[in-house]
C-alpha cells in the first residue's frame, strides 16, 4: 500500500506539470493572437515539449488517453521481462558469492558475536529462546533429521567398532561379571524359586505321572518334590556363577571371548550378515510405534524444559547464559578461535550462496510476476512518479528555450 504523503506528492507535481502545460498552451494562443512571435515561439515549441514528455511518462504506466497505442504502457506489459532481469541484476549483483563472502570477512562476525555475549544480558536472552520447540515445524524438522540420520547410519560398523573398543579394553567381562551378578540376584527371588518348582510339578505331572503317583508312598507330595528339585538346580547355577565369577581364565569367558571376536568379524566381512542386520534396522525404523515413540520423547523433552525454564532458578537457563558467557569470553580472549569460526562462517556461506541466490532470485521473480498489473503501476508510479514529473516540467522549459532558439535562426537566417 503506496505512504499517503508520497500519493499527495505525486498528486501535486502532476497538477504543476498539467496546469504549466495549460499556461503555455494559453499563452501560445494568446501570442498567436496579439501577434507576439517570439512569445508565441517559445509558447508553441514549450507546448509541444511538455506533450510529449507527458506522453512518454504516461506510455511507462499505461496507455496514454486509453488508446491501444504500440509499446505504451510498458510496465505491465513487460511485467514477466521486468521480473526476470530485476532478479537477475539483484543475484548477480549482490548475491555474488565472492562479494558475499568479502563482506562477512570485512563485517568479522566472530568478534562482533563475542562483543554481543559479553552482555550478561544478551547471554541472559539467548538462554531463555527455547520457546521455538513449542513450533511443530521444528519437532517435524527433528523427527525427520533423526530418522534420517538413523537411516542412513551404517549399523554393522558402529555396533562392529563398539565391539572392539568393548574387547580392546576388557569392558565386555565386566559387564559378563555384572550380568552374572544380577542373574544371581534373580535367582535369589522367591517369585523365581516358586516358578521354577511349579515348573518341575507340570513337568513331571505330565511326563512322569505315574511316578508323580507313587510319591505318596514314601511319604511326599509333588509340592515338595518341586521345592527341592527346584532348590538343587538353583543351587547348582549359583555354583556356576561362583566358579565363573572367582576364574578369569574360565572356559565360560574365553567362550564370550570367542563369541565378541566371532561377532567383530561378521560385522566387518559377512555381507550376507551385515546386509541381515541393515534390513533389521529398516525393519525396526519402518514400525509405526517408533514415530509416535519419538514423538513423546520431544514432548517429554519439550516438557521438562518448559517447567524447568518456568522456575526462578531455573538450572538450564543458568547453565545456558553460563556457557553462552564462557564462548563470548573465549571468543573474545583467543584470536585463533574467531579466525577458526569465521572461516567456518565463510565456508558456510559460500556453500550455501549458490543455492541462496537462485532461491532468492526466483522468490523475487516470482513475486513480482504475481503482482496485480495495476498495483505494480501504482506502487512504482508513487515511488518514481514524482521524479518524471520533473521531467514533464523540464520538457516544458526545454521545449520554450529550443523554439526561441529556432525562431531566432529564422530570423537570421531567413
Amino acid at each position: 500500500m503506496a505512504h499517503p504523503d508520497k500519493v499527495a506528492a505525486l498528486r501535486r507535481m502532476k497538477m504543476l506539470a498539467t496546469g504549466l502545460a495549460v499556461a503555455v498552451g494559453l499563452l501560445w494562443a494568446l501570442a498567436r493572437h496579439q501577434g507576439w512571435p517570439w512569445l508565441a515561439a517559445f509558447a508553441e515549441a514549450a507546448l509541444v515539449g511538455a506533450l510529449a514528455d507527458w506522453f512518454a511518462v504516461v506510455a511507462l504506466f499505461r496507455h496514454p488517453l486509453g488508446l491501444p497505442i504500440p509499446h505504451t504502457a510498458i510496465l505491465p506489459r513487460n511485467k514477466a521481462r521486468i521480473a526476470d532481469n530485476l532478479a537477475e541484476f539483484i543475484r548477480d549483483r549482490f548475491l555474488d558469492t565472492t562479494a558475499l563472502v568479502a563482506r562477512l570477512r570485512a563485517v568479522d562476525p566472530a568478534r562482533h558475536l563475542a562483543g554481543w555475549l559479553a552482555n550478561p544480558d544478551n547471554a541472559g536472552l539467548l538462554a531463555g529462546r527455547l520457546d521455538f520447540m513449542e513450533d511443530p515445524r521444528v519437532r517435524r524438522l527433528f523427527l525427520h533429521a533423526l530418522r534420517r540420520r538413523a537411516g542412513a547410519l551404517d549399523l554393522s560398523d558402529s555396533m562392529g567398532q563398539v565391539l572392539d573398543t568393548l574387547k580392546d579394553q576388557g569392558r565386555h567381562q565386566a559387564l559378563f561379571d555384572e550380568g552374572l551378578r544380577r542373574l544371581s540376584l534373580w535367582l535369589d527371588e522367591p517369585s523365581v524359586r516358586q516358578g521354577f518348582a511349579g515348573m518341575v510339578v507340570d513337568v513331571a505331572s505330565r511326563e512322569y505321572p505315574k511316578v508323580v503317583a507313587m510319591l505318596g508312598l514314601v511319604g511326599m507330595n509333588a509340592e515338595e518334590l518341586g521345592e527341592r528339585v527346584s532348590t538343587g538346580l538353583i543351587g547348582a547355577v549359583h555354583g556356576l556363577l561362583d566358579e565363573i565369577a572367582r576364574d578369569p581364565q574360565h572356559p565360560r569367558r574365553q567362550a564370550v571371548d570367542e563369541l565378541l571376536a566371532r561377532y567383530i568379524e561378521r560385522l566387518s566381512q559377512d555381507e550376507a550378515f551385515r546386509s541381515r542386520v541393515d534390513q533389521a534396522k529398516r525393519d525396526f525404523l519402518a514400525q509405526p510405534g517408533i514415530e509416535d515413540y519419538l514423538r513423546g520423547l520431544w514432548n517429554d523433552l519439550r516438557d521438562w524444559l518448559a517447567r524447568d525454564m518456568g522456575r526462578t532458578e531455573s538450572r538450564v537457563r543458568r547453565k545456558l547464559a553460563a556457557a553462552a558467557a564462557a564462548l563470548g569470553a573465549s571468543l573474545a580472549d583467543n584470536p585463533a578461535l574467531r579466525d577458526s569460526l569465521n572461516e567456518h562462517i565463510e565456508r558456510t556461506v559460500e556453500a550455501l550462496a549458490p543455492e541462496l541466490r537462485a532461491g532468492l532470485a526466483q522468490h523475487i521473480a516470482g513475486t513480482v510476476r504475481s503482482w496485480n498489473d495495476d498495483d505494480l503501476v501504482r506502487e512504482i508510479e508513487v515511488s518514481l512518479g514524482r521524479d518524471l514529473q520533473f521531467i514533464r516540467l523540464n520538457g516544458t522549459f526545454v521545449g520554450g528555450g529550443i523554439g526561441l532558439a529556432l525562431h531566432a535562426l529564422t530570423q537570421l537566417f531567413p
